[in-house]
């Protein structure tokens, strides 16, 4: 008899994720004295390490179970990290708790990393900001090739209402990716459960006897995520049925899909719209379409230094007039003490 249709559902979603990740590794590594068997790893090298981030709630348990039987298999060396915000009274002796957990799943090494929230960009933004650069440290330290997150369904899907509230465009309309990362590392972080629902992930947890714990920030009404879940969702399954969160998770794919196409379009143009000394031309600009001029402006605003982070949709709007509004207006004051004024026909974007 084979596993619960859970946990078989869970296994499977991570098999295919292990897979990826030594099919990278192959494809980075095949250069002459490669083994002839397609090891991903030099003869007698050490198995590849991947890490599972870990909370001790349902989802990351049940991605901790699967990664620590799916992983022996393909001689993945299976680890784990949970990371203490600090936020809470014991919450190092609950991180303690989960690395006990995540141990008795046979997971090596496991380590539990403190970190100190600040406040820019709210509390949820601040520990999602300590929280990813923890686990870049800790997956650099430990020479991991990749990390996986327990993000599901239904997180992707709050994740696109967020985007939708805030009106930053298509972008963030796209969710969370399935591969994601940051400069030289754009592979590391992956998201095994994004087409399991959270449900799913509970159940599993559940039929192989694993304890969780259920973060009571999950369920407080001062975090926007936590309305969303319990009040915003609930509502609109209410007005438009069960259908809702599988909905908006294939919205994000395919806005992901479009975004994509319209960032390498952009990434395209952008030489075109430069003169001689590389400045950008404002008559080619308003010759490009809006959404194609809009990613080349944010694209020029980043490499000027703007936070990416810190810039919103409303920001590039303000620097677009400038292109296509022009009555002489002043220069654009934009995140990370970038300026952005027009002057003789050409867009000048200069951090100050």
């Amino acid at each position: 008899m084979g596993p619960h249709p859970a946990v078989a559902a869970i296994r499977l979603a991570v098999r295919r994720v292990l897979h990826d990740v030594l099919t990278d590794l192959t494809d980075l590594t095949r250069l002459p004295g490669t083994p002839a068997d397609g090891s991903p790893r030099p003869a007698g090298g050490p198995p590849p390490l991947v890490l599972v981030a870990c909370s001790g709630g349902a989802d990351s348990m049940a991605l901790a179970s699967a990664l620590a039987f799916e992983a022996p298999k393909l001689g993945i060396r299976a680890g784990g990290i949970t990371v203490d915000h600090g936020l809470q009274a014991g919450s190092d002796l609950r991180a303690a708790e989960v690395v006990t957990r995540m141990t008795a799943l046979r997971l090596d090494p496991v380590e539990s990393v403190a970190v100190r929230v600040g406040r820019d960009g709210g509390p949820e933004a601040a520990a999602r900001d300590a929280r990813y650069a923890a686990l870049d440290e800790a997956a650099d330290r430990l020479g991991a090739a990749a990390v996986l997150l327990g993000h599901t369904r239904d997180d992707q899907a709050e994740t696109v209402l967020l985007g939708l509230a805030r009106g930053s465009g298509i972008r963030s309309l796209s969710g969370m990716a399935e591969v994601s990362g940051g400069p030289g590392r754009t592979h590391r972080y992956r998201r095994p459960f994004l087409q399991i629902d959270r449900q799913t992930a509970r159940k599993a947890c559940m039929v192989q006897s694993l304890p969780v714990w259920d973060d009571p920030h999950n369920i407080d009404p001062a975090y926007t995520r936590s309305r969303l879940r319990h009040e915003g969702l609930p509502a609109l399954e209410k007005a438009l049925g069960k259908g809702v969160v599988e909905a908006l998770a294939r919205t994000a794919q395919l806005s992901r899909d479009d975004a994509d196409a319209l960032d390498a379009w952009a990434a395209d143009a952008e030489a075109g719209v430069r003169d001689e000394d590389g400045r950008l031309e404002c008559a080619k600009l308003y010759a490009l379409p809006p959404a194609v001029r809009r990613r080349v402006l944010r694209r020029a605003v980043v490499a000027a230094g703007s936070p990416a982070g810190s810039l919103f949709a409303r920001h590039i709007e303000e620097v677009d007039r400038l292109i296509t509004g022009w009555r002489g207006q002043g220069a654009i004051n934009l995140p990370g003490r970038v300026e952005a004024q027009r002057q003789g026909g050409r867009l000048v974007i200069r951090q100050g």
